[in-house]
């Protein structure tokens, strides 16, 4: 994995993990519903940031290997697979 992608994701992740307890607690304490879903959102906002550098650190590492070694065929497999994951999101 990149250096640069790792440490964001990692942040990122840190963050996520901030705003998951945050909304526990708020859920707990029953908390106007309005702010715990504005909470949720945030949490997975968070987490699809970490997704985009996770595949964009698969695309431009992995995926380019695969092609340069002459897995063509697993390459485009994997990217149908990911963009297939993407479609069930919306």
């Amino acid at each position: 994995m990149k250096a640069t992608i790792k440490k964001s994701a990692l942040r990122r992740l840190n963050i996520a993990r901030g705003q998951l307890g945050g909304l526990i607690n708020m859920v707990g304490e029953e908390k106007y519903c309005v702010d715990i879903i504005t909470q949720s959102s945030a949490v997975k906002e968070a987490l699809s940031g970490v997704e985009r550098l996770i595949l964009e650190n698969h695309l431009s590492t992995h995926v380019i290997h695969q092609m340069k070694s002459g897995s063509e065929k697993k390459a485009v497999a994997e990217i149908l697979r990911l963009y297939k994951l993407a479609q069930r999101k919306k």
